[in-house]
This record gives structure tokens, C-alpha cells and sequence, in this order.
């Protein structure tokens, strides 16, 4: 079976098993941002990637205003085009997302660019080396690969402990995690 496969089994798999903690979304999400904020070394004056949560997707929602009342940047991925990394661009309280590609919302072209020193990254699966498993179109990946060839951007996956397996299929392109923050606690990985 070859590795493509294999993550398309994972995947179907984690899906499956965040649906079942749809009803607790957002207990469960406040609890991730509390544990991530005590647990997790976020450099003063860092700038902070995000994501607008899909689904039953761990919401970063309330990280985001707790990092920018303690005077980080938030910037959020726009997807800049297929098989490209996604770009950043600083988002600040009360502004309007767009509808971007995929259907996800995005910020707007024209806002500032800003490259993030730590991205919480969303995910469907993670493993104890800190491999993850996202949606399948690598903008993770190439996107870590980018910003860790220019500086030492630090990766934090934002997940439900019951996304974790024993393992997750990877291959040479495929950039390992920093951190875990789950429900559980945080993890830090050697990468």
C-alpha cells in the first residue's frame, strides 16, 4: 500500500473520531487555548499564526484573543495558490474575512504580510514522534519548509487528544511538529 493510501485510511479514521466530540467543540477547544498559553513558550513580542476553525476542527478561536490581549500579532494562512506554501497576513481585531479558496475564510489579499514565529496548526492526526496528517493538499508542509529554511519558525499542532495514533504515515516531505497541545497537555517534540 503505498503512503498516499495509507494517510487516506488515517484520515478517514481521525475524521471519524473528532466527530464523535462535536457536542464538546468548544469546551474542549477553551481548555486547548488555557493549556497552550500555561504550557507552551511563546517569545515575547512573536508573531502568532492561527486558523479560522471548519467543522468540528479544534477552535483556535479564543487563543487568538488571549495572544493578542498579551501583545502578539496574529496573522492567519491564505491559501496563495495550489502546491504553493501559504502566505500570512496580519489580522487584527474586528476585521472581515473572505471567502477564500476551498471555502475556507481567509484574509484579504491586500492586508500586510507578516511572516508568523509560531503557527498553531490545525490537523487530523498526530503521532508521539510529532507527525502529523492534515487535509492532504501539503500546505503545512511546504509552508514549514519555507519559513524554517529562512528562521526557526516553531510549529504547535492544536488537536483532541483522541486524533492521536500510534503512528502516522509520512514520507521526506513531510514536516514534524514542535508541540502538541490537546486537551491532555502539551508535548514537545525533537525535530
Amino acid at each position: 500500500m503505498t503512503i498516499a493510501a495509507l494517510k487516506e485510511g488515517v484520515r478517514k479514521e481521525a475524521l471519524e473520531r473528532r466527530a464523535v466530540l462535536k457536542p464538546r467543540v468548544s469546551e474542549l477547544s477553551r481548555r486547548l487555548a488555557e493549556i497552550f498559553l500555561k504550557q507552551v513558550p511563546v517569545p515575547s513580542g512573536a508573531s502568532v499564526s492561527a486558523y479560522v476553525a471548519i467543522g468540528d476542527e479544534a477552535d483556535p478561536a479564543a487563543l487568538m484573543h488571549a495572544l493578542r490581549a498579551h501583545g502578539h500579532a496574529i496573522v492567519l494562512p491564505r491559501v496563495a495558490g495550489r502546491g504553493k506554501p501559504l502566505d500570512f497576513h496580519r489580522y487584527d481585531a474586528g476585521q472581515s474575512l473572505v471567502r477564500g479558496g476551498f471555502g475556507l475564510s481567509e484574509p484579504g489579499r491586500d492586508w500586510p504580510l507578516m511572516a508568523p514565529d509560531v503557527l498553531v496548526v490545525p490537523l487530523l492526526a498526530f503521532d508521539a514522534s510529532g507527525y502529523r496528517i492534515g487535509y492532504g493538499a501539503g500546505f503545512y508542509d511546504r509552508t514549514l519548509a519555507r519559513l524554517r529554511g529562512a528562521r526557526d519558525a516553531l510549529a504547535v499542532g492544536f488537536a483532541f487528544a483522541s486524533q492521536e495514533f500510534e503512528t502516522v504515515p509520512h514520507d521526506e516531505n513531510d514536516q514534524k511538529l514542535d508541540w502538541i497541545v490537546t486537551e491532555n497537555g502539551a508535548r514537545q517534540f525533537e525535530r
